[in-house]
């Protein structure tokens, strides 16, 4: 399949927290943008769903926002590691915490 986005995302394990009233349920990111993250879970929320969301980058900076849930991939929990996608692509859409940390995180793996 063709790649529809105009942004690369680089692969990137980075801990996060999401859940749609506060962020209660930890996993782990697999790919970063700018615009986007792809969270691997085995519970992943519907497309459409709004999240909140809190991302601890490397240095422990902490990054609050939200995203929009665009697609998800359930699977079951025993093959998470085996399977290539489970989980959830998001679009980031607001911060309240981190922006600019978040974007020069970023635009270091782009380099």
């Amino acid at each position: 399949m063709a790649e529809k986005r105009d942004i690369a995302r680089k692969r990137k394990r980075i801990k996060v927290r999401f859940g749609i009233a506060e962020p209660k349920k930890m996993a782990f990111t697999d790919d970063i943008s700018i615009d986007g993250i792809f969270i691997k879970t085995a519970a992943p929320e519907k497309p459409s769903q709004l999240l909140n969301l809190e991302i601890t980058l490397p240095d422990e900076s902490l990054v609050l926002c939200q995203g929009q849930v665009h697609w998800a991939k359930r699977v079951p929990p025993n093959m998470l590691r085996l399977v290539g996608k489970g989980g959830m692509g998001l679009r980031i859409i607001s911060y309240t915490q981190g922006e600019e940390a978040y974007r020069e995180f970023v635009e270091s793996l782009q380099r």
